[in-house]
Formats: C-alpha cells, sequence, structure tokens
C-alpha cells in the first residue's frame, strides 16, 4: 500500500463512532468497509446513498435483516387492480373467454336445443349429473363463464381509460427537440451545401453567395414533412417531426370495440329470446307464446315484444348420396320449403335451409334438425277414434331408425300407452329384430309395443311427450307380452289383443325442428367487430416515428456554406425507417437543388 493510502486510512481509523477500518483492494486504492462515514471516503462520490450503519453493521453481527415496508390493505389493492387493469391480463382473459365457451359447443345448451340436452342425458346417465353441477348446460350463463366476462369487462376499461387520457396529452404535446448529434440514430446521412453541390438555376432565395439560405432549407423541410403526414416543430436551424400517432389510436379503438361487443352481447341478450319448435309437414307455426315447445326470454323480455307472423311447412326433402358407396346414405343436403304470413297478410314462399334462416317479424329463424313422424288413428275398444293426430319420433342413428311414444287417455275401457318404433328401410336380422339401413323411406316399417293401464296424465304432474312410464302397466303386445309386437306398413290396420281397440299406420311425413332467435344487439355486434378489425389493422402496420433535419453550419469553412443532416427514431419495430428517411433526405435536397453525393 503507498504511504497516501496510509495516511488516508489513518484518518479514516481516527473518525471516530460507527467507522471502521478500512480494506486494501488493490492497485493502490482503498474501499471502506461498511458503516464508514460516507463524507470522509475518499472512493465514493458525495452523493453517494448507503444503509444506515447502524442497521447494517447489527446485520453483520447476525441481527435482523432491512425490513421492507408493509403494502397495507389498500396497498394491496392498488397492486391487484393494476394487475387486472393491464394489457397482459386482459389478453390472458381474452383467451381464457374463448377456452371457457368450447363447452358450449360441445354438448347441447338449455337455452338452444332443450330436447338434446333431454337426449344426453339418455344417453350419458353417469357424465350428466356432473356436468349439470358445473352448468356445462349452460355455459353462456354460468358462474365460471360470467366471471370470466365481468373480469374482462373491468380488465378493459381500466386499461382503455388512462391510456387515453395519456394519449390525448402526448397528441397535444410538442414534438421533442433536436438531438445535439443525430449521427448515432437510424437512417443518418449528411449532405453539404457548397458551390460545388447545388446545381445551376436552383432557387437561391436572395442569398447573396447564390447558396439556398439557412432559413430557406429549414421552411423547406417543414413543408416536405407536413406533407408526408408529420407533426413539425421549428427549434432554431432544426426541424423536429413525428407521425403514427394513429398507430395508439387505433390500438384503444381496437379494445375499445371489444368492450362494445362485451356491452351489446350483454345488454343485448336482455332484451332477445330464442324458442324452439318441432314443425310437421302442412302444420303451421304462429309466433306466440303458447305456440313454443320451450322459450328462453331475455332478463327485460316482454311478451308484446314478439311480432305476429305464420310460417307453414310445406315440404322438406332430403338428398342423400347414391353413387360413393363409402358414404352411401350420407346426408347431402337439406331443403325445407316454407310459406310466411306476416301481420299485414302478405304472404311468400321462401327456402329454408341449413346456415340459409329466414328472417322475419324481426328473428331469424334456423333449421337445426329433422326426422320422421307417424300418423296414426287408434280406436278404442268401444270403436270409437280416441286418437287420430301426427306424433313424431327421435331419430337414434345415421340410418333414422326412430322411437316415439303414442299417449291414448281417451281411450275405454282401459288407457292406452305405446311405445313405437319406426325402420325408414326395414331389414329383419337373424335374430328377428329390425334395423334400417337406409335414411330414406324404402321400406318403411312401425313396430308397437302396446300398454294399457292408467298413464298418469290426470295427476297434474308434467310428461315428456318423448317417453312412457310403463311403471304401473300392463304389456299387452310386445317383447314380454303373450302377443308379439304390432308391425305395421303405412295403409296397414291392426287389431290390439284383449280387445283394447286398433290401430291404423296412415302414413309417414317428415318434421323440422326450427330454432327462432331474436337478438336486438347483431348489428351493434357486427360494427363494433368491424371496428375492431379496423382498428387492430391500423395498429398493426402505422409505423411510429421521429424523423429530425438540421442545419449544421461549417466552422472555418466560406461565407453560407453548411451540411443537412438527417436521421430518425422508430417506435417499435419499423424497418422502412431508413428508407423513410432518405426519401425525404432526397425530396428536400432535390427542392433546393443541392446534389446529393451516395
Amino acid at each position: 500500500m503507498s504511504r497516501q493510502s496510509d495516511q488516508e486510512a489513518q484518518e479514516i481509523r481516527e473518525t471516530g463512532a460507527g467507522s471502521v477500518e478500512p480494506r486494501e483492494t488493490g492497485a493502490g486504492s482503498v474501499e471502506p468497509q461498511e458503516g464508514t462515514d460516507l463524507v470522509s471516503d475518499p472512493q465514493r462520490p458525495s452523493d453517494h446513498v448507503d444503509a444506515a450503519p447502524d442497521r447494517r453493521a447489527s446485520s453483520d453481527r447476525g441481527g435482523p435483516d432491512i425490513a421492507q415496508p408493509k403494502l397495507g390493505l389498500v396497498g394491496y389493492l392498488r397492486f391487484f387492480w393494476r394487475q387486472l387493469t393491464s394489457m397482459r391480463t386482459a389478453l390472458f382473459l381474452l383467451m381464457l373467454l374463448a377456452l371457457a365457451a368450447i363447452p358450449g359447443s360441445l354438448v347441447p345448451q338449455r337455452t338452444a336445443d332443450p330436447n338434446g340436452v333431454v337426449q344426453y342425458k339418455a344417453d350419458h346417465p353417469a357424465l350428466y349429473p356432473v356436468l349439470d353441477k358445473l352448468q356445462v348446460f349452460d355455459t353462456y350463463t354460468s358462474v365460471w363463464f360470467s366471471a370470466i366476462y365481468l373480469l374482462l369487462f373491468v380488465s378493459l376499461i381500466g386499461c382503455i381509460v388512462p391510456r387515453t387520457k395519456h394519449h390525448w396529452q402526448a397528441l397535444r404535446t410538442r414534438p421533442p427537440k433536436t438531438p445535439v448529434r443525430l449521427g448515432r440514430l437510424a437512417g443518418f446521412r449528411s449532405v453539404p451545401v457548397d458551390a460545388t453541390s447545388v446545381t445551376a438555376g436552383a432557387d437561391r432565395t436572395g442569398a447573396a453567395t447564390g447558396l439556398p439560405s439557412v432559413d430557406h432549407a429549414v421552411t423547406r423541410a417543414m413543408a416536405i414533412l407536413k406533407r408526408s403526414g408529420y407533426r413539425v416543430e421549428r427549434f432554431g436551424d432544426s426541424v423536429s417531426a413525428e407521425r403514427g400517432y394513429l398507430r395508439e389510436t387505433g390500438n384503444l379503438v381496437f379494445h375499445a370495440a371489444l368492450v362494445g361487443v362485451l356491452l351489446a352481447v350483454g345488454v343485448g341478450g336482455g332484451f332477445g329470446f330464442t324458442g324452439q319448435r318441432l314443425l310437421v309437414e302442412g302444420q303451421t307455426f304462429s309466433n306466440s307464446l303458447v305456440a313454443y315447445d320451450s322459450f328462453n326470454p331475455g332478463r327485460w323480455f316482454r311478451q308484446g315484444d314478439l311480432q305476429g307472423y305464420n310460417l307453414k311447412l310445406d315440404k322438406f326433402v332430403t338428398k342423400y348420396e347414391e353413387t360413393n358407396l363409402n358414404a352411401l346414405g350420407q346426408a347431402l343436403d337439406y331443403d325445407a320449403t316454407v310459406t310466411t304470413t306476416t301481420k299485414g297478410g302478405e304472404s311468400k314462399t321462401q327456402r329454408l335451409g341449413v346456415n340459409d334462416p329466414v328472417s322475419i317479424g324481426g328473428t331469424n329463424v334456423y333449421l337445426l334438425g329433422n326426422g320422421y313422424a307417424m300418423q296414426v288413428t287408434v280406436r278404442d275398444g268401444k270403436g270409437n277414434v280416441a286418437f287420430k293426430d301426427v306424433v313424431p319420433f327421435l331419430p337414434q342413428d345415421a340410418n333414422y331408425t326412430s322411437v316415439g311414444v303414442i299417449k291414448v287417455p281417451d281411450a275405454e275401457p282401459d288407457q292406452l300407452g305405446i311405445q313405437g318404433f319406426f325402420y325408414p328401410t326395414a331389414q329383419e336380422m337373424s335374430t328377428g329384430a329390425f334395423t334400417s339401413t337406409y335414411p330414406d323411406t324404402e321400406n318403411p316399417l312401425l313396430s308397437l309395443q302396446v300398454y294399457t293401464g292408467n298413464l298418469g296424465l290426470d295427476d297434474g304432474v308434467p310428461q315428456s311427450v318423448y317417453t312412457l312410464d310403463t311403471s304401473g302397466l300392463t304389456e299387452i303386445a310386445g317383447t314380454r307380452a303373450e302377443t308379439a309386437s304390432v308391425q305395421l306398413k303405412p295403409g296397414q290396420t291392426k287389431q290390439l289383443p284383449d280387445g283394447a281397440g286398433s290401430i291404423t299406420f296412415d302414413g309417414v311425413k317428415r318434421y323440422v325442428s326450427l330454432d327462432v332467435h331474436h337478438d336486438p344487439s347483431q348489428l351493434w355486434v357486427g360494427g363494433f367487430a368491424l371496428l375492431s378489425t379496423l382498428g387492430l389493422l391500423t395498429s398493426l402496420f402505422v409505423p411510429r416515428r421521429r424523423v429530425w433535419v438540421k442545419v449544421v453550419p461549417r466552422t472555418g469553412a466560406g461565407h453560407g456554406e453548411y451540411d443537412l443532416e438527417y436521421a430518425g427514431l422508430a417506435r417499435g419495430e419499423d424497418p422502412n425507417l431508413e428508407r423513410a428517411v432518405a426519401d425525404i433526405a432526397q425530396r428536400h435536397t432535390s427542392d433546393l437543388g443541392v446534389r446529393m453525393t451516395r
């Protein structure tokens, strides 16, 4: 250690309480140990701030570490609010909302397909209670989906409001001053302006030397940058310009439009409704509350919102694949012909197809499904017509093997319950049972199991029209009765055993399952979706950049000679920045009549 260092160390030893001896760090320098008086430390700047000597010393002696300040309730609330309103959280919640919507497309929903929910319960008796407890069949109104929805809503608003305020202030702020050294920035180039670089006939602006004046050069630079869409500001002999604020505007428009979509869906859904109706060929549906098989109104729906109209199903035709043996019988197209009649009496024949709804009375009528309906006539034991109607059967497989229930509570002497099986193209198997080999009615067969007894319809408990509770009933024709199942082809009539009456299979008709949807938010959602797309494209393709043009007089050069300097700075990714700076330099020098050298 040098003599000078020894002297300095001795002075530090004598500083008094709380000081410790320094340690040598090599190269003739001295570093004080912790607790050294900072003012007397020659190796540190005068404004250096360190921990309190007594606290750090206590830590070295095994005492408690430095305690961090406690946030408290308000601090934690502020922390969580900042996390929730960050853009990263908003994007995460948006992705989470998309994932949460997936179950709604995998399983039937009560609001759109209540019959599908009933069928799912019958097909998956073990899984259904679990999914129902998780509200999967009510995905879009479930607690967990609503929580994500509301959190996303709050996050977007909390993110947009401060950013909008900041963006508004930035729009009113002057461009920044020109940096001292432009040579460090992107696209820098310097163009000399002297007697050798000025072309003949150039605009000298009255300068005595024949060179463009400094003021003229700066003024022309401002004009060129303004025409290029820049906000410009002059600082002495330089011009500061910036553009691309539309990028942040587009970003804000995109997120504000997402909030608009959420609002439109949430509020508009409260005024809308969905209803389902099964309609057989020849039947007419009237848009009234009692005409729906199931109806799901919005929170603010009123019965007066229903506009009166009628819709009659004239004909339903399915086109099947008949040439490709690998896809034989696969449905190629569904085509329903309907006649609509508005309240004013105007009738119109229209086509109703898959993804081709009919719009009438402020609603869209969608084709959801189809099947076969049996037209039957049942006479009781006294020969009276106890039932004559068209009964829809639900398809069970791709070949439209269908099941249905016929309930005859007015039959005498006993009520009749009939479980039916319909085979569009019947073929008997080796076991004696039947199956359908093709979905079209090439060889239609109706097989019936007949029960007698009290159907329980007078007990006041609602029953499904698609199920028959056989407990307490007596089977008089079927697999567990002495008489085999009643088998009928269209036009046939057969007597029921035990004098219970007769049944006639009058024919087969097609039916369609309709979904009537009214959503007043559709136009709003479409408008906000378009706005969000435009905002996103703007934020992606509009560059944010700053450009400077500076006049630098030459030291010791001839009178009036100077250099023109050009440079730019990108705010984010901007691969075209250098090209833009070069283009501005070329236009400016060409306007001044200055020859650029490469």
